[in-house]
């Protein structure tokens, strides 16, 4: 899996510093091209030397030491990887990333490449559940970048907690599966639908709803991670759009009509994960409504269905619904997915605790024609996109 592959391995200053060494061995090992760039500090914890000996490179500190003329070193790494790995990472590093800071060699290659991240922290446990830290992996997260989750257990400093480097051995099957999985939709043509849509009654007032767009927009970049090329749609969204997705900005539900509509025929697989206004006003203002009237009375037509259009033109797309409901979950999520054709349906109830709009997590259950096929826990809207999209390829596979 790994065999010709290119992997830029940051080792930043923690005690776990000497596990990188068996990462590097292991990446080696499976065929990969591996370059090694530490910090300073992690050079007090473990000589470059041992990183060069299993590389077969040169290791990197110094942002000055270049040794090849005809090249920029941090460009060349950052051009070359197919994949950027951080481990450990020190809550040093994760707060440079996450605002941009390049004051070193790791840093700046880091701020250079387009490559995907992976990032493996360590830390002290109260470190790890620093308010600003958890705000800076989940600015990272939000921008694509995948972490591999310290383990629990005895730390360095002493205290038992999370904030253990996840083992050698764990890392090492995070970077395969990043690479298997890179292959799923590798070809397809994804079309995904995010945040709410505004329905304008005058030039300054709307009817809206509360979606983000953060489970659109972590299924785009989960998409995009398997190899599809993706178009994401979006209404109105607060949440960090991911870069690097070709991204189409509509309002109302008619656009979001049209733009998929137009796109439609040419699309292999349609997750439609927007929040869509069921209705709009019959007429809309031109000017500024003037308060008058102690009550106004505004008359709202129904909107044409997305969903059921696209079930009702798909010739070979596969069609994922997703349903946001407050009671009798299965029996509405199985309903909506016959009615409108979908192949997947995704349900949640958003009057759960961490489920639905404005969460960073879901709580959803996945449903095909068969009934339930997959009952996901509380988790990260990142790890429900993967799990739903490898759902999507297994059948796609089968239908191939």
């Amino acid at each position: 899996m790994l065999k010709g592959k290119t992997i830029v391995l940051g080792v930043s200053g923690g005690i776990a510093a000497y596990k990188a060494a068996a990462i590097c061995s292991k990446l080696k090992q499976s065929g990969a091209e591996v370059y090694v760039i530490m910090t300073e500090s992690a050079t007090k914890f473990i000589a470059p030397l041992t990183f060069q000996t299993l590389s077969r490179h040169d290791v990197i500190v110094d942002t000055f030491d270049e040794k090849d003329a005809s090249v920029v070193s941090h460009i060349d790494l950052a051009d070359r990887a197919d994949l950027f790995v951080v481990a450990p990472a020190t809550a040093n590093i994760i707060a440079k990333m996450a605002h941009g800071l390049a004051d070193d060699m790791l840093s700046t290659t880091l701020l250079a490449t387009t490559a995907p991240v992976l990032v493996a922290p360590a830390m002290n446990v109260h470190m790890y559940e620093h308010p600003a830290v958890i705000a800076n992996m989940k600015l990272l997260g939000d921008r694509g970048v995948l972490f591999v989750e310290p383990g629990t257990g005895q730390l360095a400093c002493g205290y038992v907690g999370k904030g253990r480097l996840e083992e050698p051995e764990r890392i090492v099957e995070a970077i395969e599966r990043y690479f298997a999985e890179k292959q799923l939709l590798h070809g397809k043509k994804v079309l995904v639908t995010a945040g709410g849509t505004v329905e304008r009654i005058d030039p300054v007032r709307y009817l809206t709803n509360d979606s983000s767009g953060k489970m659109g927009f972590a299924i785009a970049e989960a998409a995009r991670i398997m190899g599809a090329d993706v178009t994401l749609v979006v209404g109105k969204a607060s949440a960090y759009i991911p870069p690097g997705i070709r991204t189409v900005r509509v309002q109302s539900a008619e656009d979001m009509l049209d733009a998929v509509m137009e796109r439609f025929g040419d699309t292999d697989i349609v997750i439609k994960a927007a929040a869509v206004a069921d209705y709009r006003p019959a007429e809309t203002a031109t000017q500024k409504i003037k308060k008058k009237d102690e009550a106004m009375t505004i008359q709202l037509v129904k909107n044409k269905d997305i969903l059921q259009t696209l079930g009702q033109h798909k010739t070979t797309q596969f069609i994922v619904g997703f349903a946001a409901e407050t009671e009798n979950i299965d029996e509405h999520a199985l309903d909506k997915l016959q009615r409108k054709n979908c192949d997947l349906l995704v349900a949640n109830d958003v009057s759960q605790e961490g489920a639905g709009f404005g969460y960073d997590t879901n709580i959803v259950r996945i449903y095909d024609g068969n009934g339930l096929v997959e009952a996901l826990p509380i988790m990260t809207k990142q790890e429900v996109a993967r799990r739903l999209l490898l759902q999507v390829a297994e059948r796609i596979k089968k239908g191939d």
